[in-house]
């Protein structure tokens, strides 16, 4: 005598395990709710990282006269060109912050570009216009407000090594920083600090007459 085992349909095994998943998910919540139990199923954090490795010294000659803080909304969208936006596209408002340094190359200056006199009471001093420096995010103050993606972006996600990707919007918050920097008068604030430190410094060397020009 024989008996035969009935197999189970591919859809009842798609339902089951999605019941199963359900149930699991049910679960975890109904435990996290019951007191005491918080603790014995919590996670934990472990710091495994290796330790920071110095890949190379570079000799700073700049002096850092000023410092702007900035702030920009940066609101970027990626539209399929076939496809409606709950299909295939993407929106993020991104809130970045940041700063940029202002600086004075004292490297620069050769022989030329100082000139004292006999009796060392006068100074001329010839120096390069002030820079900026490349605009430094805040990783503590800058955040994703909102992130909208089609369906098939979301699926994307899901087996994605880093779904929460914001580097397009971190490079674009800060070209909008570093614009945002150009227009400022930081340059010049910068320009200004530089002449007020230089002048201090060579008075109480004994200079009483000191001048600060700067271009090439």
């Amino acid at each position: 005598m024989t008996t035969s085992i009935k197999r189970m349909p591919g859809w009842a095994k798609v339902v089951s395990a999605f019941v199963l998943v359900l149930v699991v998910l049910f679960a975890g919540v109904r435990l996290a709710l019951l007191p005491g139990l918080h603790d014995v199923f919590g996670t934990e954090t472990h710091d495994r990282s290796g330790p920071a490795l110095l890949k190379s010294i570079q000799d700073i000659s700049r002096y850092d006269a000023a410092s702007g803080n900035f702030q920009v909304v940066v609101d970027l969208e990626k539209d399929a060109k076939y496809l409606p936006d709950a299909i295939r596209g993407t929106r993020t408002l991104y809130v970045g912050a940041g700063t940029v340094d202002a600086y004075v190359d004292l490297g620069k200056l050769g022989e030329k570009d100082v000139t004292v006199d006999k009796d060392r009471t006068s100074a001329t001093l010839r120096l390069p216009h002030a820079a900026l420096g490349k605009p430094a995010l805040d990783p503590d103050h800058s955040y994703a407000v909102s992130k909208q993606r089609g369906l098939l972006d979301r699926l994307g996600d899901v087996f994605s090594d880093n779904p929460n990707d914001e580097r397009a919007v971190q490079r674009l918050a800060a070209k909008h920083i570093g614009d945002a920097a150009k227009d400022s008068r930081l340059t010049a604030r910068a320009e200004e600090n530089t002449t007020g430190m230089l002048q201090g410094l060579l008075r109480s060397l004994g200079f009483e007459e000191v001048t600060v020009t700067y271009g090439a």
